[in-house]
């Protein structure tokens, strides 16, 4: 992702948003107490905070989908109370989520213009007006996308520029961008941060919601920090610090995001040996050791995950060998490698690592099956009890054991990810983007607990694209380029320039 320095926002004599004092509760539930932002117009704003933190009800509100049970809200200067969604938006509000809800059956001109398509003299839809329309929108935005396309099979990156598109055809004065970038390369964050500067350029205001730092400090002319529900501090975003952030994020220094423990290191228990599959990996060997943190860092597509999932027997491998304990694992066999003593936290712990629909409970006994039953039947008393003892181990917050894993926020979701595979006793875990999509101060609850393990004996390969938790967190660091580790960096030679320079191959050969 390139880093431009983000320019001042152009003020004027109103902002385009005001929301001061806004409050929600759901019964008991307090989910909002001092909501508060102002947006001005020609700028760049970030909603920064924990999960927790209040920004999902806030924007929420925003959107027309909550009232306020109280607070100001106004637009242009001018008070404003929403009713619904279609309030918000004739106001001049548009949202882009992380994930876009286009219709897959019809054109991109089609999605752009549902419900408002341009007409003929004979009152029939002008297919050719549309396209001349939409064409003009991404022309605007400095695209380029076919207005003709059908849209199912685009890049969540196409999508996003579409709903803005679409936005702009509303002549929306405001744009909330909720997580945009957690699905897209870094080449569509460049585009997609391309087209928020000229969008911030024309006078339009946007709010930026995203955990990733490097992001917010790159494109954000100002910064509104959130904690427990409420309004902490707004910042220019050029006089403060990535510290000072998270210090009013979480109330706690940064120093105590990576607790790392001090583990006693023993001998091999995973040996990885001359691994390689054409086109994705070659010549791959490394070991991990009792109670040692390995990462494995590189770039996107240097084939760090699929590394991983040969180990574990999820994907084949043409040569080399897997060792566990001593003992050879067999390739393509992900029961041999459970069997053996592995786990596997994966990337997308809500598509590989959990069954949403299925209790709390359940997830963290999926390993465990065979154990709970009797005569072949499960026993849900057994099952609450298992959930329950490993729940309360990696304090996994949650009302119920029976409640949908659906329902817990994303830290807490990766910790019944964990639970699953903790209580199969592996010897050796993988984990991969531990810490992807979660909060900052949450992430320091995870980083604990991968710490324990590693205290516990268990050898760990983690898997992070997030530089800070790889030296944070690494007792070694291995360093893949073009499928091929480049580098192996003990914790006292990885710096962000060794392993950047190793992740670019200008590095190779320092192992």
């Amino acid at each position: 992702m390139t880093i431009d320095p983000p320019a001042q926002p152009a003020r004027s004599a109103q902002p385009a948003l005001s929301l001061i004092g806004a409050a929600k509760t759901f019964g008991p539930v307090v989910a909002l107490a001092d909501g508060t932002i102002r947006i001005e117009a020609g700028e760049i704003h970030a909603l920064v905070g924990e999960n927790g933190a209040g920004k999902s009800t806030l924007v929420k509100i925003l959107a027309g989908l909550y009232t306020p049970d109280a607070g100001d809200f106004t637009l242009a200067g001018k008070p404003v109370a929403f009713r619904g969604v279609a309030d918000s938006k004739a106001a001049g509000i548009s949202v882009i989520y992380q994930e876009p809800t286009l219709f897959p059956d019809l054109t991109v001109a089609e999605n752009i213009f549902i419900g408002r398509q341009p007409k003929n003299g004979l009152g029939l839809i002008s297919t050719g007006a549309m396209r001349k329309a939409a064409k003009a929108l991404f022309d605007r935005l400095g695209v380029q996308i076919d207005p003709d396309r059908v849209a199912e099979g685009l890049s969540i990156a196409d999508q996003q520029i579409i709903e803005i598109a679409k936005a702009i055809s509303l002549d929306a004065k405001v744009l909330i961008m909720d997580e945009p970038t957690a699905a897209l390369s870094g080449v569509e964050v460049d585009r997609l941060f391309q087209v928020a500067r000229s969008l911030r350029d024309a006078g339009a205001g946007i709010l930026f919601i995203s955990h990733r730092f490097e992001e917010v400090f790159a494109l954000c002319d100002r910064i509104t920090v959130m904690r427990d529900g409420r309004y902490i501090a707004t910042h220019v975003t050029a006089e403060t610090t990535v510290d000072a952030i998270v210090r009013q994020m979480v109330g706690r220094d940064i120093a105590t995001l990576f607790p790392k423990q001090d583990a006693e290191i023993g001998d091999a228990v995973l040996a990885v040996e001359h691994l390689s599959r054409a086109g994705v990996f070659s010549d791959i060997s490394f070991t991990v050791r009792s109670g040692e943190i390995v990462a494995l860092a590189g770039l996107v597509g240097a084939g760090r995950t699929e590394v991983a999932r040969a180990v574990f027997g999820i994907d084949p491998y043409d040569s080399g060998r897997v060792t566990l304990g001593g003992a050879p694992v067999k390739a393509g066999d992900p029961q041999a490698a459970i069997t053996a003593g592995m786990g596997f936290v994966p990337e997308d712990r809500r598509k590989q690592g959990l069954v949403m629909d299925l209790s709390v409970a359940r997830n963290a006994t999926l390993t465990l099956r065979h154990r709970l039953a009797r005569f072949g039947l499960i026993s849900g008393r057994r099952e609450r009890q298992a959930a329950e003892e490993w729940s309360t181990r990696l304090q996994v917050k949650t009302g119920s054991q029976e409640y949908a894993v659906s329902t817990l926020s994303g830290g807490n979701q990766q910790k019944v990810v964990l639970a699953k595979w903790l209580a199969t006793e592996p010897s050796f875990l993988i984990v991969d983007e531990p810490t992807r999509g979660i909060d900052v101060g949450t992430k320091s609850e995870v980083h604990r607990l991968i710490s324990e393990l590693a205290g516990r004996g268990i050898a760990i390969l983690m898997i992070s694209s997030e530089l800070p938790e790889v030296l944070g967190m690494a007792d070694r660091v291995l360093v893949m380029h073009e499928g091929r580790i480049t580098a192996e960096l003990t914790r006292e030679e990885a710096t962000p320039e060794t392993v950047m320079h190793a992740a670019t191959g200008s590095l190779e050969g320092a192992r």
